[in-house]
């Protein structure tokens, strides 16, 4: 389906794969958010590859105030499988680069959040899913929900 009517979305109209994802756009639509901008990327839009000439499109991209994030909601039973933590390590490494790039001009940092889909609900804030949700490169590992 197609919605609409976004005031922080950089187009008019967006379509969703998952109702999780349409929720996500919701948290980032409260008024409450720092959220200053946010789309739903498509395969030009960014170039992250995970595996050779496979290139990663992620659900969501958001600039707040201070940051820039980029955002994978995945159903909560995929957390763990090797082509949903290829993507996510080679995510957070982009973001790495952006953010050493962004550092060089003044830019904000970015990071990557991999976000289980039985997370969302519209009483969640973005700041608490980046506390719990933020993918680290290295450990392979988000803040919670891989153990």
């Amino acid at each position: 389906m197609i919605f609409s009517g976004f005031e922080r979305c950089l187009y008019r109209r967006q379509k969703f794969e998952s109702d999780p994802e349409r929720g996500f756009a919701v948290i980032l639509e409260k008024k409450k958010e720092d959220v200053l901008k946010w789309f739903r990327p498509t395969k030009r839009d960014l170039h992250i590859y995970y595996s050779g000439e496979s290139a990663y499109e992620p659900d969501f991209v958001v600039e707040t105030k201070t940051i820039k994030m980029i955002c994978e909601i995945k159903r909560a039973s995929e957390m763990q499988h090797k082509e949903v933590l290829d993507k996510a390590r080679a995510a957070a490494q982009w973001c790495r680069y952006a953010t050493e790039h962004a550092k060089k001009y003044g830019g904000k940092p970015w990071s990557y959040l991999l976000i289980p889909d039985d997370a969302i609900s519209e009483n969640k804030t973005l700041q608490g899913l980046a506390a719990s949700y933020t993918f680290d490169e290295v450990s392979g590992d988000t803040s919670k929900g891989l153990g």
